[in-house]
C-alpha cells in the first residue's frame, strides 16, 4: 500500500480524509513492520538489529506525520531517551520532544496538539514533551532525569538550526561534575528501592542492581564528560580496557535478549522476571532442565552471574570516570606496606600483578579495609587485579596456614565484616576460598518464603547477626543485643551463619549435610573443639527452635523439657536463639512478624529457666505470671482479690498459655461479669507489635471456632495465633492474634468495628457461609506444594494432634474449620505457622469421630480436598 499523497506546501491544514488515510496506512505499516522484526529476531537472534529496526520503523512513521502536517518551519521533532539512542524494545514507550524556538507564539498550539494526537492514533505509546529551548535548559538544570533524557536527543525531522541551538545550549549548561554526582545519588536511591541486591528471585532486568540501568549510567556519564558514547569509544579513550569492552558488549547483549523476550512473552512492557515467565524465557534461550534443576533455575543462575559482572564493571568504571571528571590536585599515595598504598582514600595495589606474585595479599586487602577506617573502598585497578587473580585461590592456597588465619581473622574484626564478605562474594573470592559456598552462588530457593538466592540469604543472616552487636541498632531487637553483648567469641555465630544453608541443592537434609562442612572448616582453621561443637550444633539445629516455637504447645512442660535436653546448655540456647531470629529475618520481609518474635522469645525464656535449675512447672513461669498479672491489675487501680471469682473458673492450662499482660487484660474486661449472658468481644492493638489481639467470651456454642474464622476471613485478616479455652462453668474464652497480609487496614481504626460485627454475629448466629475465595500468589501458582495432613493421638491419649502443610491462600483456616465443624471436632489450640506462602499449622483437637478409623480417614480426605488448590 503506497502512502497517501503529501499535501501541497500551500495547504496549511490537510483534509481530515487525507489524515485518516495516512493514520490507517501507518498503523498497518507499524503492525506489519513489528511482526517482521519479531519473525526476524526469532530466526536470527540479533538483538541489536531488532532494537535498531524498531527505532527506524518508528522514525519513518513520525517523519511521514511531520511532513503531512506541514508544521511551522522553526519547529523540530527529536527522539529522546532510549529512542534517542536509536534503541526501541518491543513494548517500550516512544519518547519524543517537540522542540520550539524561544520566540514562537501560541497560535500553533492546535497544530501541535494534533501532532501529538496522531502519534497515538497510529498505535504508538508516546511519552511526549513540548518545550522551547529555554524551557528545556531550565528543566534540565532542575531535574537530572530530564537532563539525562535530553542528553540523548536525536533529530528526527524539522528545523536543524533549532535543534543545533538546543544541543549547544544544553551542552553549555551541562556541568559534568554535578551530573556525575547526581547520577551516583540516583543509582544509590535505585539500589535502595531494590534492597541493594541483584539477587532477588524476581529481579527487574532494567532497574535492579546488575540491570541495564547500571550499563546506561556509565555511558551517560561518559557522554557528559566527553569521553565517548559507546564501549569501543571508551576503550579507545583508555577509560576501559579492550577486554572490558568485549565483556560489556557481551553482558549487555544478554540483558537485551532477556528484555526483548520478556516483552514478547508478556505482550506488554514488562521488566520484571516474574515466575510466570521464567520457564518460558528459559525455553526461548534454549535452556533445558538438568537432573536436579529446572530450566528456569539454570536461566536465573546465568542471569545472576551476568548481573554480578555488570555490578563489578559499574563499580570500576564509575571510579575511572570519577577520576577523570574530578582531576584536582592528586596527592602522592600514602604507603601502607610493601603491597598496598592509599590513593585518594582508596586501597591501591603498589603493583598490578601483586595478587598473582603474592596470593596471600588477596585476603590481606579485605582485612586492611576492615582495619583502616580511612579507606573508603578499593581503587579500580585493585578491583581489576582481584578479578584477574581469583583463580590463584586454589587447593594449595586454601591449605596454607597463614591464609587460613587471615580468612578467620576477617570474622573477628570490629568493623566491615558484612561489607567485606559481600565484596568477596561480588568478586568471586569467597566462592573460590569456600568451594561449597561457590556452589550456592545464584542458586534459587523455591520454598515460597525465601526471596533471595542462597548466597545472598546467607550474607543477609550474617548482616542481621552483625546488627545485634552494633549499639546504633540496639533498639531493633533489644533482647538480641543484650544477649550477644555477653556471648563470648560472638564471631562464631557468623561462621555458623555462613554454613547453615551451604548444603542446599545437594539433595537430602541440608542441615545434616552442612555439619561435615562446618566441622571440617573449624578443624582446618584451628577453632577449639568446644567452639567447633557449638558451630556444628547451630548448623544442625538452625531450624529447630523455630519449629518448636511455632508448631508445638509451649504450655506443655514436656515440650520445654525435651527442647532443653536438646540444647543442653545456655550457650547453645543463646546462640540458637540469635541465629534463629537472624535467619527468619533474612528470608523475606514478609516472613517475620511480632507474633513469631514473641513465640521465639517465650520458648527461649522458658528453656533458659529450666536450664538454670527450675522445675518444668517453674520454667513455665506460672506463679510468676499470675503475680505479674496481679501487679498489672493493681497498676490499673483494681483492688486486691478482684480477680479471684474469674480465676476460679480458669484452669492451669489457661494460665500456662497466656502471657501476664493477656491475663490482666482479660481480667480487667471480665472480672465484674464472669457469667455474662451476652457475648463479650474486645479488640486491642497487639502489645508485641503489629496486628490485633481479639478476645471473645461467650457461653460455649457449636461451631464457634468456624464462625469466628469466617468473620476474620471475610474482613481480610489472617490468623497468626489462636488460643481456644473453655472455662469450668462452660464459657468459651478464645484469643486470636490477627494480621492484615496486605497491610492495607488501619488497625486502630477498625478495632471498634470488629468488636461490633463479631458480637452481632455471635448473637444472631447466622448459618455458616461458604469458604472465602481469593487470588493466589504467583509463587503458589508456579511452585505448588503437595498438601500433607497428619492426625495422631498425643502421648496421653487425651487429645489428637493434627498437623498440616499446604500453600497459603485467603480463607484457608476458615475452610479447615468448616470441615472440622461438619465432623463435630472440637478445637483446643491452634499453632499457626505461616512461612511466606507456606503454612505449617498444628491443632490440638478432640471428638468421637477421631477414634474410629473409617471416620478419621474420611475427615483426612475432606481436609486434603480443602488444602488442594
Amino acid at each position: 500500500m503506497a502512502p497517501p499523497a503529501r499535501p501541497s506546501i500551500a495547504e496549511e491544514h490537510p483534509s481530515p480524509e487525507l489524515t485518516r488515510t495516512l493514520v490507517a496506512h501507518l498503523r498497518q505499516e507499524l503492525r506489519d513492520g513489528q511482526e517482521e522484526l519479531r519473525t526476524s529476531y526469532a530466526r536470527k537472534g540479533n538483538a541489536a538489529a531488532m532494537l535498531r529496526g524498531r527505532a527506524v520503523l518508528v522514525d519513518n512513521a513520525l517523519r511521514q506525520i511531520w511532513r503531512h502536517l506541514s508544521l511551522p518551519k522553526g519547529l523540530c521533532l527529536a527522539a529522546v531517551g532510549g529512542y534517542g539512542r536509536g534503541e526501541l524494545f518491543p513494548a517500550s514507550d516512544v519518547d519524543v520532544l517537540l522542540l520550539l524556538p524561544d520566540d514562537l507564539d501560541d497560535k500553533h498550539d492546535a497544530r501541535i496538539e494534533q501532532t501529538i494526537g496522531l502519534l497515538w492514533d497510529i498505535g504508538l505509546e508516546v511519552g511526549h514533551s513540548v518545550r522551547n529551548i529555554a524551557e528545556c535548559v531550565e528543566e534540565a538544570q532542575r531535574d537530572i532525569t530530564i537532563q539525562t533524557s535530553l542528553l540523548e536527543a536525536r533529530l528526527l525531522e524539522g528545523n536543524r538550526k533549532t535543534f543545533t541551538e538546543f544541543t549547544t545550549r544544553l551542552r553549555d549548561h551541562l556541568d559534568p561534575q554535578a551530573f556525575f554526582e547526581a547520577k551516583q545519588l540516583e543509582q544509590e536511591e535505585r539500589y535502595a528501592r531494590h534492597n541493594d541486591t541483584a539477587y532477588s528471585l524476581e529481579p527487574n532486568c532494567k532497574e535492579s542492581p546488575g540491570g541495564l540501568r547500571d550499563l546506561q549510567i556509565i555511558l551517560w556519564i561518559a557522554r557528559a564528560a566527553g569521553t565517548g558514547g559507546t564501549w569501543r569509544e571508551l576503550a579507545r579513550n583508555d577509560v576501559i580496557t579492550q577486554a572490558e569492552a568485549v565483556q560489556l558488549e557481551r553482558v549487555e547483549t544478554f540483558l537485551r535478549h532477556v528484555r526483548i523476550r520478556l516483552h514478547y512473552l508478556a505482550k506488554r512492557r514488562e521488566e520484571k522476571l516474574i515466575f510466570d515467565y521464567q520457564e518460558a524465557l528459559a525455553q526461548l534461550f534454549g535452556i533445558e532442565r538438568s537432573e536436579v534443576k529446572r530450566a528456569s533455575e539454570l536461566l536465573m543462575q546465568r542471569y545472576y552471574r551476568n548481573a554480578k559482572h555488570i555490578t563489578q564493571l559499574n563499580t570500576i568504571l564509575l571510579q575511572n570516570l570519577g577520576e577523570r571528571i574530578f582531576p584536582g590536585h592528586r596527592a602522592a599515595p600514602i604507603y601502607i606496606d610493601e603491597h598496598f598504598q592509599m590513593d585518594r582514600e582508596m586501597l591501591d595495589v603498589r603493583s598490578e600483578d601483586i595478587f598473582e606474585t603474592h596470593p596471600p595479599a588477596i585476603l590481606k586487602s579485605f582485612l586492611l579495609l576492615q582495619q583502616r577506617s580511612e579507606l573508603k573502598g578499593m581503587s579500580a585497578r585493585t578491583l581489576r587485579a582481584l578479578w584477574r587473580a581469583r583463580g590463584c585461590i586454589d587447593a594449595k592456597f586454601r591449605r596454607d596456614p597463614d591464609n587460613r588465619a587471615l580468612f578467620l581473622s576477617l570474622f573477628q574484626q570490629k568493623r566491615g565484616i558484612v561489607h567485606e564478605l559481600r565484596r568477596m562474594n561480588q568478586y568471586d573470592i569467597l566462592g573460590h576460598y569456600l568451594p561449597a559456598f561457590g556452589k550456592v552462588v545464584g542458586q534459587m530457593q523455591h520454598d515460597l518464603f525465601h526471596v533471595y538466592t542462597v548466597d545472598q540469604h546467607i550474607l543477609q543472616v550474617v548482616r542481621n547477626l552483625r546488627r545485634f552487636t552494633m549499639p546504633e541498632f540496639a533498639h531493633e531487637y533489644p533482647l538480641c543485643s543484650r544477649l550477644v553483648a555477653g556471648f563470648e567469641r560472638h564471631w562464631l555465630l557468623y561462621v555458623a551463619a555462613l554454613f547453615h544453608d551451604i548444603a542446599k541443592g545437594r539433595g537430602g537434609d541440608h542441615s545434616q549435610l552442612a555439619i561435615a562442612d562446618a566441622r571440617k572448616f573449624c578443624k582446618e582453621h584451628g577453632i577449639a573443639a568446644e567452639d567447633t561443637d557449638l558451630v556444628a550444633f547451630l548448623v544442625e539445629h538452625h531450624l529447630t527452635l523455630s519449629a518448636v516455637a511455632q508448631k508445638q504447645d509451649l504450655a506443655d512442660p514436656e515440650v520445654i523439657r525435651d527442647f532443653a535436653g536438646l540444647v543442653k546448655n545456655e550457650r547453645n540456647l543463646i546462640g540458637l536463639y540469635l541465629l534463629t531470629v537472624a535467619d527468619i529475618r533474612g528470608t523475606s520481609p514478609k516472613v517475620w512478624n511480632a507474633w513469631k518474635g514473641k513465640l521465639l522469645e517465650d520458648l527461649y525464656a522458658m528453656t533458659r529457666r529450666l536450664l538454670s535449675g527450675s522445675t518444668p512447672q517453674q520454667a513455665l513461669g506460672l506463679a510468676g505470671r499470675q503475680e505479674e498479672a496481679r501487679g498489672i491489675l493493681r497498676f490499673h487501680g483494681l483492688r486486691p482479690g478482684i480477680e479471684e471469682d474469674l480465676w476460679e473458673q480458669l484452669d492451669t492450662v489457661y494460665f500456662m498459655r497466656h502471657a501476664a499482660d493477656e491475663i490482666a487484660w482479660h481480667t480487667r474486661v471480665l472480672y465484674y461479669r464472669p457469667d455474662a449472658d451476652e457475648p463479650v468481644v474486645k479488640v486491642r492493638l497487639n502489645q508485641a507489635g503489629e496486628g490485633l489481639q481479639v478476645m471473645v467470651y461467650v457461653p460455649d456454642q457449636p461451631e464457634l471456632f468456624a464462625r469466628l474464622c469466617g468473620v476474620f476471613a471475610r474482613l481480610g485478616y489472617s490468623i497468626a495465633d489462636a488460643k481456644i479455652h473453655t472455662t469450668r462453668h462452660g464459657y468459651a474464652l478464645d484469643s486470636f492474634a490477627l494480621l492484615d497480609p496486605g497491610e492495607h487496614l488501619l488497625y486502630r481504626d477498625v478495632a471498634a468495628l470488629l468488636e461490633h460485627d463479631l458480637a452481632e454475629h455471635l448473637v444472631k448466629r447466622p448459618p455458616l457461609g461458604p469458604p472465602v475465595s481469593g487470588r493466589l500468589s504467583r509463587q503458589v501458582r508456579h511452585f505448588p506444594i503437595t498438601p500433607e495432613i497428619s492426625i495422631r493421638p498425643d502421648e496421653k491419649n487425651q487429645y489428637y494432634v493434627m498437623s498440616l502443610v499446604a500453600a497459603d491462600r485467603p480463607g484457608l483456616l476458615y475452610s479447615i474449620a468448616l470441615v472440622l465443624a461438619r465432623h463435630g471436632v472440637d478445637l483446643h489450640t491452634a499453632k499457626i505457622a505461616t512461612l511466606g506462602e507456606r503454612v505449617e499449622d498444628t491443632f490440638l483437637i478432640s471428638g468421637s469421630e477421631l477414634s474410629k478409623t473409617a471416620t478419621l480417614v474420611r475427615l483426612e480426605q475432606e481436609l486434603l480436598e480443602v488444602l488442594h488448590i
